[in-house]
């Protein structure tokens, strides 16, 4: 994948855009916010003096995180892969999770304003392939209208998520209640715009999802390949470049022997199949390649360059 500038991306202000020629398609990785979670929380039983060294906390124990989105210039039109936290949350829950996402327009985000650098409305999305729900990676999938309604933010894109994620959502406990907003997708399900796969499939040609579960029962990944050359969005899977060794899962998976074993499948693809993969919650690196160095998973030593 030829990538421009390079594939680090450490841009906090809007919109931190990354352009890169994926095959025959061009991809963007645009950052539609910014958050800080728990550190504890974000690496799980790994102990805080290891995974300090890889991503400092602040005062209150927290650490960067982008919430990177993927969106591929695509035949059928413009395919947005997750779509950030939104701008329906009140001040209060952006401050408890350290959100900045607010865009240039009123009700717009990074999102918005990054697909509007790159000269594509919203109205032009075809498809956003939504790997979770999770408020993080599904709140900008609607919008409040004028009248304060809940609407598409994409009011033309068809929303493509697993089935059974869209159940577990919907059928939340104490557990999982917190990551869940209904009007970030029931609207959707609701108007028929909401399409729910199950399992593995091609939703577009060369755009497939990859059940990935562990994070939820339900999670998926997305492979996207143009002219033999494919990249891997593993969202919450391998949330950070941090994340890749194999036991490093984040203590907010529901089923972490689960998780591990996801990892260890697609990952071991990834690197012998040298996918480029897109890292959403990693505050510096977009993209890489992966490799496995006889002890663990890590960012390969060579790096895309142009023609790669």
């Amino acid at each position: 994948m030829t990538a421009s500038p390079t594939h680090r991306d450490t841009s906090t202000s809007p919109p931190a855009v990354l352009t890169g020629m994926l095959g025959g398609w061009r991809a963007h990785a645009i950052v539609a916010g910014v958050q800080r979670l728990d550190g504890g929380a974000m690496f799980g039983v790994v102990p805080k003096p290891l995974w300090e060294r890889r991503i400092a906390p602040d005062a209150r124990n927290r650490i960067p995180l982008a919430m990177r989105c993927l969106v591929v210039e695509h035949d059928v039109g413009p395919v947005v892969i997750d779509s950030g936290s939104g701008s329906k949350e009140t001040a209060k829950f952006h401050d408890i999770y350290g959100i900045e996402n607010a865009g240039a327009e009123p009700g717009d985000t990074w999102l918005e304003d990054g697909l509007r650098s790159i000269g594509i409305a919203p109205e032009q999305v075809a498809m956003v392939v939504n790997t979770h729900l999770h408020f993080d990676h599904a709140g900008g999938n609607t919008r409040r209208g004028r009248g304060g309604e809940i609407v598409a933010t994409f009011p033309r894109a068809r929303y493509v998520v697993q089935a059974g994620e869209y159940h577990y959502a919907t059928h939340t406990n104490e557990r999982t209640a917190a990551s869940y907003f209904a009007a970030n997708f029931v609207p959707l399900h609701e108007r028929g715009q909401l399409e729910l796969v199950d399992g593995e499939q091609e939703v577009v040609p060369g755009i497939r999802v990859l059940p990935s579960p562990g994070h939820t029962p339900h999670h998926q990944s997305v492979l996207v390949t143009s002219s033999g050359v494919s990249a891997f969005f593993p969202a919450d899977l391998v949330p950070t470049a941090a994340h890749l060794p194999l036991p490093w899962i984040m203590g907010y998976d529901v089923e972490p022997l689960v998780t591990l074993e996801s990892k260890r499948q697609l990952l071991t693809r990834a690197a012998a199949e040298g996918w480029l993969t897109v890292f959403e919650h990693d505050p510096e690196v977009a993209w890489s390649r992966v490799q496995h160095d006889g002890k663990a998973f890590a960012l390969a030593s060579t790096q895309p360059t142009a023609g790669g």
